[in-house]
């Protein structure tokens, strides 16, 4: 049962993350989304945990918050390298490159390393992937705080 709530409150998580990655392309309101998103994994957490069957325990809110958490972040993650990439096609590596300030164009090509790598697909699918490690993590054990919270508030 545990995995069951897990299952709906990270599929409703992962449509929230989904709208939260298409929001972000607006420049001003981009800057807010990060907060609403860690909030949508302690929420997620709560939701999975107010799915269980009661008696609910802290461990069991906490393992079925973790796991919505997560299942939240990994669609969000997919969906937020998908918009990296069409956005690095649309713009291109060497428009984003000018973004590098020259300091560091220059010490990275006096290492010999093409800055512009960074700014292509395989830039994006590092860079990417490094966040939604990163991001899984976060998210598992904020979806876990929210299950707790909410199995110790409501156990019943």
């Amino acid at each position: 049962m545990t995995v069951q709530a897990s299952l709906k409150a990270g599929a409703i998580g992962a449509g929230v993350a989904v709208v939260l990655a298409l929001i972000s392309l607006i420049p001003c309101v981009g800057c807010f989304t990060w907060i609403l998103g860690l909030l949508l994994y302690i929420g997620v957490g709560a939701l999975a945990a107010y799915w269980l069957p009661p008696v609910r325990t802290a461990g069991g809110g906490a393992g079925a918050g973790a796991l919505a958490g997560v299942i939240a972040a990994i669609i969000g993650g997919i969906v937020n390298m998908i918009i990296g990439a069409v956005r690095v096609a649309i713009v291109g590596p060497q428009t984003m490159a000018t973004q590098i300030p020259p300091d560091t164009m220059r010490q990275l090509a006096e290492v010999g390393v093409d800055p512009t790598i960074f700014m292509g697909f395989g830039g994006v699918l590092i860079g990417g992937s490094i966040c939604c490690v990163i991001g899984l993590v976060i998210a598992a054990v904020l979806g876990a705080i929210g299950g707790v919270i909410f199995a110790a508030v409501k156990p019943d």
